[in-house]
């Protein structure tokens, strides 16, 4: 399993706009593409958002974008999560 960093988040975590809790639901599903999945593994996906979810309780919420990366090989693993009718998808930055 790749050893993934939270980088910081591009705006503060006081911004009105960090207000996404990463929360799965029937109508916000959780996904990840199949690069992502090949690169990282799932184990690893899940616990950086299980790390994201607890960061988002913390702090009342985070950017829709969250950055993690593979100090080892510079790798990158991005998670979006989406508006209203969207999802909440764990992605390399070349699947974006």
């Amino acid at each position: 399993m790749a050893a993934l960093s939270l980088k910081p988040q591009e705006i503060p975590l006081e911004s009105p706009d960090s207000r996404w809790m990463f929360e799965p639901s029937p109508v916000k599903p959780f996904v990840a593409t199949p690069a992502a999945i090949t690169a990282f593994g799932i184990e690893a996906i899940l616990a950086c958002l299980r790390e994201l979810q607890q960061k988002a309780r913390q702090f009342q919420g985070l950017d829709y974008l969250q950055v993690f990366e593979n100090r080892a090989t510079s790798g990158r693993l991005w998670f979006i999560e989406d508006g209203p009718g969207g999802a909440i998808t764990a992605l390399l930055p070349s699947d974006y």
